[in-house]
Parts: structure tokens; C-alpha cells; sequence
């Protein structure tokens, strides 16, 4: 989910029109967010290794994390300048423009996030979204800052594409894209077991509690709390779920492999297995569409 936080710092530089302090605000918002994945990594492995639970297979998969993320830098140092034109693009097609106030720079911070629910919704319900990039960062059996950067480079030509709306009805969209930076900021310190359950919280905001629901392969955990920062959007439509027992990581079918290529390509080619038997096309478009099967 993370990996597009880089945005943030291109947008806020020069937001046009905005009031003076709001890039400033938005981009220490978004820095402290990330910076917080530093010492609880920290306190992560201090823990592991106090409680004798730091083993290689551990090491292994934190590593795996730090190795998928690379490729995703990679793509996002290459790809932001033709996302950022792309975008300023499809924002001279906006009939008009809206001004860039504290005001509506909370509503489009508010809009991104209900996008980013249906975004995330859809990566997990849409079978070719799942196997092409968004089960890369389920794939751990473990839950710690390191899952933050568990993430597909795929992603990066899928996601800015849910967020077009915004720009096409004025939005400035730099300010979109910041807003989707803090979004996924947001969620770095969410990959944390450090932060028990936050009951004046949990209800409405994305918690570490929360986003451990979503990482759970237990039935009663599968598909839910899909927001990014709000809880709001799961409860309206019926998505949440609170921690109760214990949480079981990682995909329905375990993936036991930590090799960064095993865990960016075993959906994808499961997928492409079961493409190869469909005698149709309108069969493989309902493969592609459908609920991934595992």
C-alpha cells in the first residue's frame, strides 16, 4: 500500500494558490508518519530478540520486505515526472478549478481516502489486481514495520489512476497527489503488533489494531478494514471488523518461499495457470474480474 509518499514531497513544493504553511504541514505530516516506522523497527527486533523469537526465518522475511520495496523506489524515481504530467494533463480538462484553501484541502484529503478504500476494496476483490501486484504485501507470516514496504512496483502504473476523478472536477493536482502521499503515509506505523488495541479509536481511524484485522488470514478477518485512514468508510459499508482472537498472517495459502521474486510473481502465476485452461474470452474476462480464489 505504501510507496508513493515520495509524491508528497514533489506536490507540497508548489502547490499554486495554496495559503502559505499548508505544503509545509502536509509534508511534516507525512514525514513524521514514515519516520515513525524507525524506531519501531527498533523496538520491534529488540523485542524479537528479548523474547528469543528473532530466528533467520524472521530475519529471512524482514529482509524479503526490505528487498521489495527496491524495485518499487526504482520505478517511482523513473515514473513521478510522467505521473505528475500526466496528471496536470487531466487537470486541464477540468470544466473548473477549485481553490487550494485549508478547507478544500481537508475535502480532497477526505475524498482521497474514500478513493483509496475502493481502491484497496477493489485489490482484493478484483482477481487480476490481486495476483498482479496487491498480494505481494500480504504475503508475510509476520506483522512488523518492515510489511510497510512489502509492496509491488506494479502498483505504481495501477493506483494514481483511481485518483483521476478529483483532478478532472478541479482539484489541483498536486494537492491530490500530496493528499494520496499522507494517505499512505498514514499507514506505515499501522504494520506494528508494539500498539495494543486503542478503544476511543479503533472504531473510526486506521489503528495498528485495524490493520492487523486486514492482514489476518482468519476467516472472520478476511476482506475487512480496508480504509486508509478513516474507519468510517469500512463501518458505512459493511467492511469492518475489530480485533478479537489472535491474529494468523500471511495469505489463505501460505506462502512459505521469503525470495523477493517468489513473493512479487506466485499470484500472478497461479493466475496465469489457471488463464491457460479458459476456452473464451468472455470466460477469462470473468477469471480476470472475479474474486481471487486463494
Amino acid at each position: 500500500m505504501q510507496g508513493l509518499e515520495g509524491l508528497l514531497g514533489a506536490g507540497e513544493a508548489a502547490l499554486p494558490g495554496a495559503p502559505a504553511g499548508l505544503g509545509a504541514v502536509l509534508e511534516l505530516l507525512a514525514g513524521a508518519l514514515v519516520f515513525l516506522a524507525v524506531p519501531f523497527l527498533i523496538l520491534e527486533v529488540w523485542q524479537l530478540w528479548r523474547r528469543g523469537d528473532l530466528s533467520w526465518v524472521r530475519i529471512k522475511g524482514m529482509l524479503t520486505s526490505v528487498f521489495c520495496l527496491l524495485p518499487a523506489w526504482v520505478v517511482q524515481a523513473l515514473a513521478t515526472g510522467g505521473l505528475v504530467a500526466i496528471a496536470f494533463g487531466l487537470g486541464a480538462l477540468a470544466p473548473w478549478s477549485i481553490p487550494t484553501t485549508w478547507g478544500t484541502a481537508l475535502l480532497c484529503l477526505v475524498l482521497v481516502d474514500f478513493l483509496y478504500y475502493w481502491e484497496h476494496r477493489l485489490g482484493h476483490e478484483v482477481n487480476v489486481l490481486w495476483a498482479l501486484y496487491h498480494s505481494v504485501h500480504h504475503s508475510a507470516n509476520h506483522y512488523d514495520q518492515t510489511i510497510g514496504g512489502r509492496i509491488s512496483f506494479v502498483d505504481f502504473f495501477f493506483s494514481p489512476w483511481f485518483y483521476a476523478p478529483l483532478v478532472l472536477v478541479g482539484f489541483e493536482p498536486l494537492l491530490v497527489l500530496a493528499s494520496l502521499g499522507l494517505v499512505l503515509a498514514w499507514q506505515q506505523w499501522l504494520h506494528t503488533e508494539l500498539i495494543d488495541r486503542l478503544p476511543w479509536f479503533d472504531g473510526w481511524l486506521n489503528t495498528p489494531s485495524n490493520h492487523r484485522v486486514h492482514h489476518g488470514r482468519n476467516p472472520q478477518y478476511l476482506d475487512k478494514n480496508y480504509g486508509g485512514v478513516l474507519m468510517v468508510w469500512d463501518r458505512l459499508f459493511g467492511t469492518y471488523e475489530p480485533e478479537g482472537e489472535a491474529v494468523d498472517y500471511g495469505l489463505v495459502e501460505k506462502l512459505e518461499s521469503q525470495h523477493p521474486v517468489a513473493v512479487h510473481t506466485h499470484s500472478a502465476r497461479k493466475l496465469w495457470e489457471k488463464l491457460k485452461t479458459v476456452r473464451s474470452l468472455p470466460e477469462a474476462a470473468r477469471l480476470l474480474l472475479s474474486n481471487p480464489p486463494f
